[in-house]
C-alpha cells in the first residue's frame, strides 16, 4: 500500500469517521479518489491534512480545496444519489467533484480561475471521474445551461445572496454552502430545498471556509 493510500485511509478515520459522516458511499469515494492528484507536486505531501489546502500556483488567486471532514459532512448533508444531476460552483482544482462523481449520475463544476480550469481537467481526467464535466464560469452564473439541479453544493462560503443558483434547483433539490452572510456571528453551513411553493432553509453546524470569488460582501456607501 502506497504511503498516499494509508494517508488516505487515516483521513477517513481520524477526520471523516469522527465528524459523524456514517454515509458509506460517502466514505468509500473517499477512499477510492487519489486527492493528491488535486493537489500542487510541491504540496502533495499536505493531501489529507485537516485543513482548507490552497492549490492555486504562485501568482494565481488563492483557491482551496475543503477540509475533508467539511466536505464529508455537507455531502452527507445533500444526500446525493446515484441518479442526481449535480452542480459543484468554485471546485478549485476539481476534488470535491470528483467525490461526488462517485455518487451522482452527473456532475458539472464550475471554477472562475481559467488556469485551474485547464489543471483541473488533467487531474479529473487522471482520476478517472468520466462523469464530470468541469467549465470556466463565476460563482455566482451557476450553469443555467445544464439545469436543473438536483443537488448544488458551493465548495467555499459566501456573503451574498444565492438567489441566482436557487432558480437552478430541480424541484426537492437542494443547495449546500457555507452561509457568511451574517456580520458579527459565526458563519453556518446550510441547506435549501426547493418545494413548489417555495425554498426553505435550517441551519447544520457552525463552519468556515473561504469565500468563494464573486461571493464576497458588496462594500457599503460610507456617507
Amino acid at each position: 500500500m502506497s504511503d498516499f493510500a494509508v494517508a488516505r485511509r487515516r483521513m477517513v478515520d481520524c477526520q471523516v469517521r469522527p465528524s459523524d459522516v456514517t454515509d458509506l458511499r460517502i466514505i468509500d469515494a473517499m477512499l477510492e479518489v487519489p486527492r493528491e492528484y488535486f493537489v500542487p507536486k510541491s504540496l502533495q505531501s499536505l493531501s489529507y491534512l485537516d485543513q482548507d489546502l490552497n492549490v492555486s500556483e504562485s501568482g494565481l488567486p488563492p483557491r482551496v480545496l475543503l477540509k475533508p471532514a467539511l466536505l464529508a459532512r455537507m455531502l452527507q448533508a445533500a444526500a446525493v444519489t446515484e441518479n442526481d444531476n449535480v452542480l459543484v460552483v468554485g471546485c478549485a482544482s476539481g476534488y470535491a467533484a470528483a467525490v461526488i462523481g462517485k455518487l451522482a449520475s452527473n456532475v458539472v463544476a464550475t471554477e472562475a480561475v481559467p488556469e485551474l480550469v485547464v489543471w483541473g481537467n488533467e487531474a479529473l481526467s487522471q482520476a478517472g471521474a468520466t462523469n464530470v464535466t468541469l467549465k470556466q464560469a463565476l460563482s455566482e452564473a451557476g450553469d443555467p445551461a445544464n439545469a436543473p439541479f438536483d443537488v448544488i453544493l458551493l465548495q467555499g462560503a459566501s456573503q451574498v445572496s444565492l438567489a441566482a443558483l436557487q432558480q437552478q434547483l430541480r424541484l426537492a433539490g437542494r443547495l449546500v454552502w457555507v452561509d457568511a452572510t451574517a456580520t458579527g456571528l459565526a458563519d453556518r453551513a446550510v441547506l435549501l430545498t426547493r418545494s413548489e411553493a417555495d425554498f426553505g432553509s435550517r441551519v447544520l453546524f457552525n463552519a468556515t471556509a473561504p469565500v468563494l470569488p464573486g461571493l464576497e460582501r458588496r462594500a457599503a456607501f460610507v456617507f
